[in-house]
């Protein structure tokens, strides 16, 4: 099994900046890639970034492209999300993900890790 913990959220205003941290535990030798997933109120669950194990392949959602980077740490059980220029309508549940299939997917049933999620809200 994996466990997955997720920090950093909290209330921010418009356009500052906020750094999440996923950090991952126990069988972690079986993940391949991790991704970070957001969930607002009324919404569906929306793919934002996802990374393979060696930082090597990124993949970024259209929504947040040019704000949001994401990176993993030097001992690899890390995983960071810094969001820049934050707006409103980014405020959501953030939620990690880990998956053992070696593939960058945007879906969140090709996952097989959750976190329980932070909350991320961006105030006008």
């Amino acid at each position: 099994q994996v466990q997955l913990v997720e920090s950093g959220g909290g209330l921010v205003q418009a356009g500052d900046s906020m750094r999440l941290s996923c950090a991952a535990s126990g069988r972690t030798f079986s993940i391949y890639v991790t991704g970070w997933f957001r969930q607002a109120p009324g919404k569906e669950r929306e793919f934002v970034a996802a990374i393979d194990w060696s930082g090597g392949s990124i993949s970024v959602a259209d929504s947040v492209k040019g704000r949001f980077t994401i990176s993993r740490g030097n001992a690899k059980n890390t995983v960071y999300l810094q969001m820049n220029s934050l707006k409103p309508e980014d405020t959501a549940v953030y939620s990690c993900a880990a998956g053992r299939r070696r593939m960058l997917p945007i879906g969140s049933y090709e996952y097989d890790y959750w976190g329980q999620g932070t909350q991320v809200t961006v105030s006008s």
